[in-house]
């Protein structure tokens, strides 16, 4: 089926480009404005998207809810689609700004996008950044807490997606670092009013378990990368960014103490340096 996707550009049309990538269930959202506006500043132009099945990107209602009754693994044998799918779709969003290359940042299950575009499509990642990701559902499996924040039932109204947005925080979020209640219940709240699809976050968690083992796929991978991870992330545990280093030749791995499955506000500094200096080598090399 044709799948439209959503996605917003932010910062000059002639920066460097940054395609960014959202984790399950997250919408374009999820990536605050104010790190979109540092992003900017370092000489990036941002576009950040919504995947199908979130936002305003078309979502796979004729497909029904997943059926998690024998669990994820039993679920992915009816998968509407795979990372394969999401990574096309991603690509696609290149194809529509005619852009032939970009630098890629995913985060969570948006990592796992930004790796299979890399691999199935190398020639338009000029450089990847990993962050809190795997190669496979099997590794870095989430804490027994987080794994029932994932799978909690929907909510019913705007106010309690906004509690649920903390409480998810409160459960995945970084123990060395102060929660934003705020932010995160902003965050909730809007994403509530502008698409709320708990079935179509579902169906993403069931691409990923649909989509195997990549670390095969993950090997091909040649662009310059960079994997950043949470020492203490419940929810993709620090196996995760070990097991995606090691498959990349040449990969940087730097993991932040303090930090769990969300990226507080403080490190952003650190990360977007990290990010401008992997662009800026990928650039050079590309020249050279």
């Amino acid at each position: 089926m044709d799948v439209a996707i959503h996605h917003e550009v932010l910062g000059a049309d002639r920066a460097r480009p940054l395609l960014l990538c959202a984790g399950a269930g997250a919408q374009l959202l999820a990536w605050p404005d104010d790190l979109c506006a540092l992003l900017v500043a370092h000489g990036f132009c941002v576009i950040r998207f919504d995947h199908r099945d979130a936002g305003l990107s078309t979502h796979l209602h004729e497909a029904g809810p997943p059926d998690f009754s024998h669990g994820l693994r039993a679920a992915a044998a009816a998968a509407a689609y795979t990372l394969d799918d999401m990574a096309d779709d991603a690509a696609g969003v290149l194809d529509a700004l005619a852009l032939d290359s970009a630098h890629v940042l995913g985060v969570s299950m948006g990592g796992m996008v930004a790796q299979t575009l890399a691999v199935r499509h190398p020639a338009r990642v000029r450089s990847l950044t990993s962050i809190m990701s795997t190669i496979a559902a099997d590794v870095g499996r989430p804490t027994a807490a987080a794994r029932a924040m994932l799978l909690a039932p929907p909510v019913a109204d705007r106010a309690a997606a906004g509690r649920r947005a903390v409480d998810l925080l409160r459960t995945i979020g970084s123990p060395g670092h102060p929660l934003d209640e705020a932010a995160a219940r902003d965050l909730g709240e809007r994403s509530f009013d502008r698409a709320y699809d708990p079935e179509g976050g579902r169906r993403q968690l069931v691409a990923i378990w649909a989509s195997g083992d990549r670390t095969a796929g993950v090997r091909r991978i040649t662009a310059p990368t960079l994997v950043l991870h949470g020492a203490e992330d419940p929810l993709i545990t620090l196996a995760g960014a070990h097991a995606t280093a090691a498959a990349i030749g040449g990969a940087q791995l730097h993991v932040y103490p303090g930090m769990g499955h969300d990226l507080p506000r403080v490190l952003w500094p650190d990360l977007v340096a990290r990010v401008t200096d992997l662009a800026g080598r990928a650039e050079a090399a590309r020249v050279g």
